[in-house]
């Protein structure tokens, strides 16, 4: 009983990620139905996602080829005549901090699609992708890995889910110059922040038939920080004994990641481990324009590419139109399935994947030569 609770717990964080089906009302019978049975049915249920209504999404083009890309995923939404309309905002990496109206309409709206923001390498300018994940609560990173159908790469049967926990570690951003010449940067691990992202990621693993979970650490080192998240995974995984647990130091896991990646199914770090894990698990496994992702929390989630190398492209590609749309319309995928539209998510998914496979319309990093709009065209041809 205690177990089933604590799953109850955390479902409103996993359903970003998974369909959640309505059943609908029974139909009214005719007065004499007792009298008289029907002696056969032929629809005895009708699997109605969601409610139905038009739902209104956050868009945050972003820098770079964000502007492109989300342009794109604009596109083939309205060509499937999703239920969604967008709320967009230019917002830059450059900007000192997101613009209220943003972070207002993302708390009004629940959902976010967002494009690359750049973030200024030095100087005193913060991420607006962190300031996001700490202004929304959004604990979880997921970005999942996996060979697409039809494009070669060097290791076959990937298939793995990057979760990471979003909101400290490296990136809680307490750094200070102590003399001249000395700067102390703050890693911070708390015991709540390491066991909700392990309850989400065994909540994950169990809600989507997955395996095994593996906790990526540095505990040989960081004996105390890295030890405190690794108890909170071991603790969390005594209340899934169906499910595999295993720890890997992660240095190790770079190296077993490019050597034999399908052993990986399910893995949870910290921050900074998991930014870096991830961005080799997509290039594995096809490349970071492929690979969709999301932000998520309790109350509010953003999809962008799962993997952030390349996510703002490069004057080049923006130049040419070339930037690959592969990535956000995936993730806009996991955004229709957040949102109870997984007939929308499966047909968009399906689209996407089928274009791929038969190789005609693929962008530069992908092998071909192909625009940005050439491949949204292809998409909705398959749609059609």
């Amino acid at each position: 009983m205690a177990m089933a609770m604590a799953r109850r717990a955390h479902l409103p964080t996993i359903r970003a990620h998974l369909p959640l089906l309505r059943t609908p009302p029974p139909p009214s019978l005719p007065s004499d139905h007792h009298q008289n049975p029907p002696l056969a049915r032929s629809v005895t249920y009708m699997p109605r996602p969601g409610d139905g209504a038009p739902r209104p999404v956050t868009l945050i083009r972003g820098d770079g080829i964000g502007p492109l890309v989300t342009d794109a995923v604009e596109q083939v939404m309205q060509a499937m005549h999703a239920p969604v309309y967008f709320e967009s905002y230019d917002v830059r990496g450059d900007m000192p901090r997101v613009p209220q109206e943003v972070i207002d309409s993302i708390r009004r709206n629940k959902v976010c699609l967002k494009g690359g923001l750049a973030t200024p390498v030095g100087g005193g300018v913060s991420s607006l992708n962190v300031q996001l994940r700490k202004e929304l609560d959004l604990y979880s990173s997921l970005v999942h890995c996996f060979n697409l159908p039809g494009l070669p790469t060097r290791h076959e049967n990937v298939d793995i889910v990057v979760i990471r926990e979003n909101t400290e570690g490296e990136y809680a951003g307490l750094e200070h110059e102590v003399v001249p010449g000395v700067v102390e940067s703050l890693k911070v691990i708390t015991k709540f922040c390491s066991e909700r992202i392990a309850n989400y990621a065994f909540e994950y693993a169990y809600l989507n038939n997955r395996r095994k979970v593996t906790a990526v650490h540095k505990a040989n080192i960081m004996k105390l920080a890295d030890g405190l998240f690794l108890e909170s995974c071991r603790e969390v995984a005594t209340k899934y004994p169906g499910i595999k647990y295993n720890e890997i130091i992660v240095d190790n896991c770079c190296m077993q990641l490019v050597s034999k990646p399908e052993q990986f199914d399910v893995m949870v770090t910290p921050n900074l481990y998991g930014n870096l894990v991830s961005n080799t698990a997509a290039g594995i496994a096809g490349g970071t324009g492929v690979m969709p992702g999301g932000n998520v929390g309790a109350d509010h989630a953003i999809f962008e590419q799962g993997a952030s190398a390349g996510n703002v492209g490069s004057e080049k590609i923006l130049e040419q139109k070339k930037a690959n749309p592969v990535a956000l319309l995936l993730s806009s995928a996991m955004m229709l399935r957040h949102l109870q539209f997984p007939s929308f998510a499966d047909r968009l998914e399906t689209a996407v994947k089928s274009v791929i496979e038969e190789g005609r319309y693929r962008t530069k990093d992908l092998g071909g030569t192909s625009t940005t709009q050439e491949v949204v065209d292809a998409v909705i041809a398959v749609m059609d």
